[in-house]
């Protein structure tokens, strides 16, 4: 890349830095009300936040990173309309304003999703595609069953498919490079349409409905561990390792909430409701994030992220403290292990974003760093090769 080109690729990543702090400060609200609904001290206090704590989460964040991320692969100025409302309507949920307001907003951005995908495929139809597609007018179905008046856990089905079918299909994808065979697209697409009749069919019979998605999920987790490349990638090191790590870690979390809906079937409240809800957002979908951030990140700010040990160690904080808030405070209903595990997968993510921005600032800054400083005139040609020339000490 000449200079030219890379000064203009950080300028595109620096005016999309807006919509990321947006799905940041949704994060961080997110996380505040968190702690509001475990009974803990935290620095806002509001009577909406811990309503609105769902729908911020999945659609003020993970939607406008989502989105962010498809309008920049897509390019244009249009499909920027998709993060700008998700964002936009996250925040709003945080201002005074009727919920009305944010709503609409939300609705727009998921129709400008949608939107997105329709382009996508006039480019180049797939079985990924799809999947990520069903993902989004899963995403429409929820902003407007919310818009109308129906409460989260009722939501909640159509909150976790937008979600799972996205990240399924964007494996799916880096599936197909290992030269997938026919029938196993076929058998994806098959998990895909159950997950979609599951979350149709549980907002008219919850308990058929939830039982069928809960199936659909199992299926898909063994689709993904079968045909994944993260389990060849286990044994390697660095980056390659951590990514495979949190991709599995991932699927046992979506496993085990399938396992929940099959066996318990529909939740709406307490110990097994926080269970199913958290081993899906934070177990499965933050595991994604992880995962994937330092290959998402560079390609929407333009900014290097390079892996540091300091995102195992959030990864494992995650995982470990989920662990405990569900397995033992949701599962065996210890009240005890359920606050300190949600105090710590709050640490967690925290950690994470907090090593992620040091790593990027620090690394941007040796690039320009090195960038601006002048290469030293090589020694006149006699004969002699200097250090620097040397194959085993490259400059």
């Amino acid at each position: 890349m000449t200079p030219a080109a890379g000064r203009a690729a950080r300028r595109a990543g620096t005016r999309r830095a807006p919509l990321l702090l947006a799905a940041g400060l949704c994060l961080l609200s997110g996380l505040d009300a968190a702690l509001i609904l475990l009974g803990l001290p935290a620095p806002v206090t509001s009577d909406r936040l811990p309503k609105v704590h769902g729908v911020l989460m999945v659609l003020g964040f993970v939607g406008t990173l989502v989105a962010l991320e498809r309008a920049v692969a897509l390019g244009g100025r249009w499909p920027y309309l998709a993060p700008a409302c998700l964002g936009a309507g996250g925040l709003l949920l945080l201002s005074p304003l009727d919920l009305a307001v944010p709503r609409l907003l939300l609705v727009a951005g998921c129709a400008a999703l949608n939107a997105l995908y329709v382009r996508f495929w006039h480019r180049q139809p797939s079985a990924a595609l799809l999947a990520q597609a069903a993902g989004a007018v899963s995403a429409l179905g929820a902003a407007l069953l919310w818009l109308g008046g129906l409460d989260v856990p009722r939501l909640l089905p159509w909150l976790v498919a937008f979600l799972v079918l996205t990240i399924a299909g964007e494996r799916l994808e880096l599936a197909r490079v290992g030269a997938l065979a026919p029938s196993a697209e076929q058998t994806f697409l098959g998990c895909v349409g159950t997950v979609v009749i599951g979350v149709v069919t549980s907002l008219m019979w919850p308990a058929t409905g939830t039982l069928l998605l809960g199936a659909a999920l199992l299926a898909l987790v063994a689709w993904l561990v079968v045909h994944d490349v993260a389990r060849r990638l286990l044994r390697s090191t660095g980056l390659p390792r951590f990514t495979a790590a949190c991709l599995l870690a991932g699927y046992a979390w979506l496993g085990l909430a399938g396992t929940l809906w099959l066996l318990v079937g529909p939740v709406a409240d307490g110990t097994r409701y926080d269970a199913v809800v958290h081993a899906v957002f934070l177990g499965f979908v933050m595991s994604m994030i992880m995962a994937h951030a330092p290959v998402i990140l560079p390609a929407v700010l333009r900014r290097p992220l390079p892996y540091h040990p300091a995102l195992a160690v959030a990864a494992w904080l995650l995982h470990l403290s989920l662990t405990l808030r569900v397995v033992i405070g949701d599962l065996r209903d210890v009240r005890g292990a359920w606050q300190l595990g949600g105090a710590l997968n709050i640490a967690a993510v925290l950690l994470f974003v907090l090593t992620a921005a040091t790593a990027s600032v620090t690394a941007t800054r040796r690039a320009s760093s090195a960038t601006r400083t002048p290469a030293r005139p090589r020694p006149a040609d006699t004969g002699a090769a200097t250090v620097s020339d040397h194959p085993r000490n490259p400059r």
